[in-house]
């Protein structure tokens, strides 16, 4: 049974990442999906940490074992000894600035039968990556949890025969209005809402009641707004990049671990930034820094915006 009231809980599949990056010959397999990368980071911020989620019969061992090292409840991760896990074929541009998406096998469904009764945590963040959490679960969940975040990424993609990503209009909007936090990136918040600029797109998930939304925009950092005021985050200087991958899954984990802590929304984002900063500087969910390095850094940064 999954842990009671744990600060975080993440729903939505992990990934099997094979990366392919400029600086090395050859694919790095290693262990993905938005599930991976928030957990690690709330843990990273000494918040408890539990996850929902369906993996197939050769998702490794290791991996279960490396992630209960940390500390996370996996007790609500299902083994389907028959299916598939999902996989992602990931290839970045020389600069790192590109990325190219593969699909190459996915796992099953969520369902609301996959949350135990008597779940709880202090925020749940929804975090599909392909196809696998439908309105009803977002439904379900909405009583289990005192905060909801959503990253809709997952929800936008449909892929073709060949794993190629396409764009999904078919989008279930009911699920805005049970959120509290959204966040995506520039181009999935265009997509979602058919606006082409920031401000109208932004403003377009306000009116479904969300109260706080995150755009973030990659090297340029990201945009906090949250009761009508608007905040342009700076990206964190990282010491190195190595590979993007997962940042704004760290950036939102970082964000709510100190949001339950009842911090202000500029603070909580200037953690998002630099834990996300952090996370480059490795290979996969790897490495995050330790907690005073992370508050080190998101400190320049806010004191930075205060003094603006």
């Amino acid at each position: 049974m999954v842990t009671q009231d744990s600060d975080i809980a993440v729903v939505g599949h992990f990934s099997i990442d094979n990366i392919n990056l400029p600086s090395r010959n050859s694919p790095f397999v290693v262990l993905g999906g938005a599930a991976a990368y928030t957990s690690f980071a709330a843990i990273r911020l000494d918040s408890t940490a539990s996850i929902i989620s369906k993996v197939g019969g050769h998702f490794p061992e290791a991996y279960f074992w490396w992630m209960g090292q940390e500390g996370i409840d996996l007790s609500g991760v299902t083994k389907l000894a028959g299916e598939p896990t999902t996989c992602f074929e990931l290839t970045y541009s020389k600069d790192l600035s590109e990325r190219t998406l593969k699909l190459k096998s996915k796992g099953p469904m969520l369902s609301p039968d996959d949350v135990p009764k008597d779940f709880r945590a202090k925020a749940i963040h929804i975090a599909p990556i392909a196809e696998e959490i439908p309105y009803e679960l977002v439904e379900r969940l909405r009583s289990c949890g005192d905060v909801l975040s959503l990253d809709p990424q997952g929800l936008l993609r449909s892929f073709d025969e060949v794993g190629k990503v396409t764009e999904n209009f078919s989008v279930d909007t009911r699920i805005f209005s049970l959120i509290n936090i959204y966040k995506s990136s520039q181009n999935e918040i265009y997509a979602l809402t058919g606006e082409p600029e920031l401000k109208p797109a932004i403003k377009a998930i306000h009116d479904v009641g969300v109260e706080t939304v995150i755009v973030t925009l990659g090297a340029k950092g990201s945009v906090l707004s949250v009761e009508g005021a608007q905040y342009n985050i700076e990206a964190c200087p990282s010491q190195i990049l190595v590979d993007p991958t997962g940042a704004g899954d760290v950036f939102i984990g970082s964000f709510l671990a100190e949001y339950l802590r009842q911090k202000e929304s500029l603070w909580c984002a200037s953690v998002g930034s630099a834990a996300a900063s952090c996370v480059v500087e490795g290979l996969g969910p790897t490495y995050f820094g330790n907690k005073e390095e992370i508050y080190r850094r998101a400190n320049s940064l806010y004191e930075k915006k205060l003094k603006q």
